[in-house]
């Protein structure tokens, strides 16, 4: 009799803790992340009053069955639906984000980190990303202050809005392109001052400069010639501290104009050269390389070993590849001998100029040829048209060279240089009747808007990729990384234990955090911006649950009640 008042007490108890878990899913059904639980019940325990016995073979007795009287229910598990989604509610907030997968944010406050599914997140005073709910910080990892790209290491707050990052820095131009018509019966083109077409670029600071162009049509039809008349900024001329020139060619140095400027010209290192007599330093051992006590007029060796040394200079191991050059001077074909076998300098735009005691020195407006490849140090460069297409074919008569190259440098040999070496495409031109109008133009930046460089810009956003990596955006055009939100995975995520506030912690039976976390999309999973996860509770299901609750309370408080009704029958006997 005893028994079964205890087992509707049982009863009670463990049905008033579902109670207790559907009530707080049901108050919880608007909380952000939060992850209904379910409650499973177990048997309590037995009282045995007769074990079973197996058949008697002798006797031929039966086996038995054991006698068990259950002694009630308790609450076996209590789970976490950690894995089922919620669903979504747009914000608008570029700061509130969702995961979908099975990771977690990783927070901080400080002395530990946390895992949560809210990513209700917002931007503190200091610029930190942080949790709306708790400041806690958000965590994750940073670009690399060189290369610019994430750095997966130990978790890190995101300071994404540091004073630092509401700018973007200055970028120098580096790609410039004409595009538009030339029309040979444009009055501008066929006068003696040319048509005037404007290049705007940006240093390395981000000053704006103006580099002034002149077309002017040639006698030779589908030929222009285009010189470089002035560079402004503003309305002042810098051709005063800067030197400025136009040439074709491959250079990849991009100093090396500046640098022959000097007297001398290190070619590479252990190696000086001096540009007006071809006469190498060696520095350790030191040794002097004069190229007219070595070489041949018809570029053979005087002293072979000695070639051998002049030719690793300029980073060929045989002299031969070196002396094999033939340089075009003013329509001459020379063999090299003296400085017009200066490769290097030949490649980057330096030119020179034959005088009579066979040396070289800088000018402006002479073209060389080394091995088929033409280029022009000067303020001018020739444009060649196809005469039936109007197509762009080349530059200074060769077909293959579709950009020339810009480049200013400071006059001061030992101020440093703020511009940067511009490739100006001219492919996309064309030389077309248009009404005696000319349409071409100069812009920085390819057709892609690449190389085009900026100003200073001021931020005027802030996105959150797919992936988690942050960006800026910046009034001048520009993007920047700003950080990546790193998120955690682990083996048994309903193995976390709740600490309230939509936080969890990693337990023993979770699996730990390595410190680092993972990419969000190295699992398929991905990051949404400008909405939430909301609540993945059911209210339908929990209203049954209530339902079937409610009977079994019911239920047990009628054990009870039966119970002590026999009792009070066994009382009532001794009357």
């Amino acid at each position: 009799m005893m028994r079964s008042l205890f087992s509707g007490v049982a009863g009670l108890k463990t049905h008033q803790i579902k109670m207790d878990v559907i009530g707080n899913n049901i108050a919880n059904v608007n909380t952000v992340g939060y992850k209904s639980q379910s409650i499973v019940f177990t048997e309590l325990m037995y009282q045995t009053t007769q074990r079973a016995s197996g058949p008697n073979g002798e006797t031929g007795k039966a086996g038995q069955n054991a006698r068990q009287i259950g002694l009630g229910v308790t609450s076996g598990a209590i789970n976490t639906a950690v894995t089922q989604q919620g669903s979504t509610q747009n914000t608008g907030n570029a700061f509130d984000v969702r995961i979908s997968g099975d990771s977690f944010f990783v927070v901080s406050n400080g002395s530990g980190n946390y895992f949560t599914r809210d990513g209700s997140f917002y931007v503190d005073a200091a610029g930190n990303l942080a949790m709306s709910s708790t400041g806690y910080n958000v965590m994750g990892w940073l670009p690399d202050p060189i290369t610019g790209n994430i750095v997966q290491d130990t978790v890190q707050r995101l300071q994404i809005l540091s004073a630092e990052n509401l700018t973007s820095n200055p970028q120098a131009t580096e790609k410039g392109r004409i595009t538009g018509i030339i029309d040979r019966n444009d009055s501008n083109v066929l006068s003696a001052t040319g048509k005037a077409m404007n290049f705007s670029f940006y240093d390395n600071l981000g000053y704006t400069y103006n580099a002034r162009f002149k077309l002017k049509a040639t006698d030779e039809k589908g030929v222009y010639v285009l010189t470089l008349d002035d560079v402004l900024q503003g309305k002042e001329s810098v051709l005063k501290d800067f030197d400025a020139s136009i040439f074709v060619g491959n250079d990849t140095k991009g100093t090396a104009i500046e640098a022959a400027k000097k007297n001398s010209y290190s070619t590479m290192d252990g190696y000086t050269l001096d540009p007006k007599t071809g006469i190498i330093t060696v520095k350790d051992p030191e040794e002097t390389l004069d190229p007219k006590n070595i070489f041949n007029a018809d570029g053979t060796a005087k002293d072979e070993a000695q070639a051998k040394k002049y030719a690793e200079a300029f980073g060929f191991t045989d002299y031969k590849d070196l002396t094999a050059l033939t340089v075009n001077v003013n329509g001459s074909d020379d063999k090299p001998v003296a400085t017009k076998i200066m490769k290097v300098l030949i490649d980057t735009g330096v030119e020179y100029q034959k005088t009579k005691d066979d040396k070289a020195s800088l000018f402006d407006g002479d073209t060389l040829n080394v091995d088929g490849f033409t280029t022009e140090a000067g303020k001018s460069v020739k444009l060649t048209y196809d005469a039936e297409k109007g197509t762009f074919v080349g530059l200074n008569g060769t077909t293959n060279l579709k950009e020339f190259n810009f480049l200013l440098t400071p006059t001061d040999t030992t101020a440093k240089n703020p511009f940067k070496q511009i490739a100006v495409d001219l492919s996309a031109s064309l030389n077309l009747n248009n009404e005696k109008t000319s349409t071409v133009t100069a812009t920085f930046g390819d057709k892609d808007g690449n190389g085009a460089g900026c100003a200073v810009g001021k931020m005027t956003g802030v996105s959150i990729q797919n992936d988690g990596k942050i960006y800026g955006a910046y009034d001048n055009g520009q993007t920047k990384l700003l950080g990546q939100i790193a998120v955690a995975n682990f083996a048994n995520a309903a193995g976390l234990e709740k600490t309230g506030d939509n936080l969890y912690q990693a337990t023993l039976n979770s699996g730990e955090f390595d410190g680092i976390g993972v990419d969000v999309s190295s699992d398929g999973g991905a990051i949404r911006s400008g909405v939430l996860e909301m609540s993945n509770v059911d209210l339908s299901t929990e209203f049954t649950e209530l339902i079937t609750t409610q009977r079994g309370f019911q239920a047990n408080s009628r054990i009870i009640t039966v119970s002590d009704t026999l009792l009070e029958e066994l009382v009532n006997l001794k009357r």
